[in-house]
């Protein structure tokens, strides 16, 4: 479905480059660790070329936070300078509304891994952050919730913790992204108990089935399901049968990265142009133009994490 493709220099330092879609419309990457990338203005500039014109950074408040806080700025100044100096090689650029860096919003919070330090003065030092200025808006918590498959923190810490973050998320009009690991059951009955903060409540990385996604959409329509690399993986069917019961004005893209790259770069570091690999893919599998995926995506993203703490009502 997709209009061509381009080729983009792509995995800092191997000589590779990447391969593309051309989706049509720009999009939004609402899940991504730029502190983790070996190479975040180059990966800004490429997801510029590739048509991602919105990234969502995750920043853990106990995981060296200065490095996006400080760093950011930089990142930006770098990227648009690489995009300067770039010929040829775009996304259409009739496609898209000027061949700039993304706009970089923040999602501060404290993994679930991390829970054992969530105390009190975490999250004080949270509530300080979101209201905080900085060279990008602070626009969600996260990434919080319970992960069960890895148990780095106690299960009734990761609990209180996720319970404090939901609860100071309705204190400040805030969404949440919610990372849920074998634990979408117990995740869900926090929900129910905490309550979805009306602002919105992303299920990150979905990779469950149908059944899964129907409960957690019933909980309230501020709930909205996000599809990484792995809705490219074989193996993930599930995934794709998962689209079919999600409205798609309630559907957002992410790539995590560098976490799990979608096919065919599975393996290699991910990065937020890979974005359009998802979209590529969650537009065949609904059977929907590639540009209709990536612009109403995009609107949702927009919808959710539109406004930072200070300027929500």
């Amino acid at each position: 479905m997709a209009e061509g493709r381009d080729r983009i220099p792509a995995f800092p330092g191997s000589g590779k480059t990447i391969v593309l879609p051309r989706l049509g419309a720009p999009t939004a990457d609402t899940h991504a660790h730029l502190d983790m990338l070996a190479d975040p203005a180059g990966a800004l500039a490429r997801a510029a070329r590739a048509g991602v014109t919105m990234v969502c950074t995750i920043v853990d408040l106990t995981e060296e936070p200065e490095v996006t806080f400080d760093g950011l700025a930089g990142w930006l100044t770098e990227a648009e300078e690489v995009l300067g100096a770039s010929e040829g090689g775009t996304v259409g650029a009739e496609d898209l509304p000027g061949l700039t860096p993304p706009d970089v919003r923040l999602i501060l919070g404290v993994h679930p891994h991390n829970a054992s330090h969530y105390d009190g003065a975490a999250h004080e030092s949270l509530r300080a952050a979101a209201l905080a200025q900085y060279s990008a808006p602070v626009v969600g918590l996260g990434e919080l919730g319970l992960d069960f498959h890895y148990d780095h923190s106690p299960r009734d810490v990761q609990g209180d913790a996720f319970r404090r973050q939901l609860s100071l998320a309705h204190e400040l009009g805030l969404p949440v992204t919610v990372h849920l690991r074998a634990a979408h059951d117990e995740g869900l009955a926090i929900l129910r108990e905490c309550g979805v903060p009306t602002a919105g409540c992303i299920i990150h990385c979905f990779t469950e089935g149908p059944e899964t996604a129907e409960r957690f959409l019933a909980l309230s329509e501020a709930v909205y399901i996000s599809v990484a690399g792995p809705v490219t993986f074989a193996k993930a069917q599930q995934i794709r049968d998962a689209l079919g019961v999600v409205p798609i004005d309630r559907l957002l893209l992410e790539t995590d990265s560098p976490f799990l790259a979608p096919a065919p770069y599975r393996g290699e570091p991910n990065e937020p142009a890979f974005t359009v690999l998802n979209a590529a893919r969650v537009a065949e599998v609904l059977g929907l133009e590639p540009s209709t995926v990536a612009a109403r995506c995009l609107d949702n993203a927009l919808r959710v994490f539109g406004a930072s703490a200070e300027t929500r009502p």
